[in-house]
This record gives C-alpha cells, sequence and structure tokens, in this order.
C-alpha cells in the first residue's frame, strides 16, 4: 500500500470522507429483514458485526430515514442473512430504494418468530433486539441470536468500491 503522497493535505470530516474511506474497505453482504405492519421489511447491510459469543449477539446499523426503519424500531425480532456471490441481484434490489423487495423473484418464508427468512443464502439468524442505540443519523441494533442455519452452499457475496464482487482465488 502506498505511503501518503506528500504535500496532500488530510480532508476534514465529512461524509464524503467517510463514504470514500469506506469503499475501500470490502465488507461481507448481508440483508436483514422484519416483519412489519404491513408486511416484510429488510435492506441491505455491509455493517454487521459480531459482537460477543457468550451470549451470542451481533449488530447492525440501518438509517433512521431508511424505509425498513420503523419495523426495525418496533419489532422484537429480526432475520439476519449472510448472501453468497451468486446473490449480487438481490442484495442490488434490498438496496434499491421503492423496490418490491419480497415480490418475485425473491423467495423467502415465514421464520422463527414470524421473521422473513430469505431461501438459498449461505446462513441465516433470527435474533431477538436487545438494543438499538443512537449513532448520528443511523441506529445501531444489538441482537441476541436465537436460531439460525449456517449450511447453505457457496461463497460470499462482497461489497467494495460501490460494487458487489466476489472474492478471487
Amino acid at each position: 500500500m502506498p505511503a501518503p503522497r506528500p504535500g496532500t493535505p488530510p480532508q476534514p470530516a465529512s461524509p464524503d470522507l467517510l463514504r470514500a474511506v469506506f469503499r475501500r474497505h470490502a465488507a461481507g453482504v448481508a440483508v436483514i429483514t422484519a416483519r412489519g405492519e404491513s408486511g416484510p421489511v429488510g435492506f441491505t447491510a455491509t455493517s454487521l458485526t459480531s459482537v460477543s459469543a457468550d451470549p451470542p449477539m451481533l449488530s447492525f446499523g440501518v438509517g433512521t430515514a431508511a424505509s425498513s426503519w420503523p419495523a426495525i424500531a418496533g419489532t422484537d425480532h429480526v432475520g439476519v442473512h449472510i448472501l453468497g456471490e451468486h446473490q449480487q441481484e438481490l442484495a442490488a434490489t434490498f438496496a434499491r430504494s421503492g423496490a418490491d423487495r419480497f415480490g418475485a423473484p425473491t423467495a423467502w418464508r415465514e421464520g422463527p418468530e414470524g421473521v422473513p427468512v430469505l431461501d438459498g443464502v449461505l446462513a441465516w439468524l433470527v435474533c431477538r433486539v436487545h438494543a438499538r442505540v443512537p449513532a448520528g443519523d443511523h441506529r445501531i441494533v444489538l441482537a441476541e441470536i436465537v436460531v439460525g442455519d449456517p449450511a447453505g452452499a457457496g461463497r460470499p457475496l462482497l461489497y467494495h468500491q460501490g460494487r458487489f464482487t466476489a472474492l478471487r482465488d
């Protein structure tokens, strides 16, 4: 990795700086789902993080302006789905504002606790929401794992430089 260029001044903190830096950070892709008052909701997330092994907990971020936020804010349980490299279109659908995320061709079923569970993912979890922590224009959701299935086949989908991509050997 090249050293910082001499004579290039650091940039002050801004949303653009944050976005530019995190475009360089490769992240796994997940879809978070919940049961809303008007039906299932969900969104693509790259902020998924393991928090604790005992008890098993994770976290993810969600924007308070997101269409899924009211359901996430009011639910006790969420679904967490790890996407495979074959699911770029699914990731794009759940990232797209105004998309019919649960319409065809999305394959899903009602899972434990009534949480929408997506078919064909590498792994899924149903989690009990433990806390919603304010963080600027987002909330960090802390959730304890209740049940899941890690047995899906394939390789993980990644997000890097503003696009979905796959691992290279």
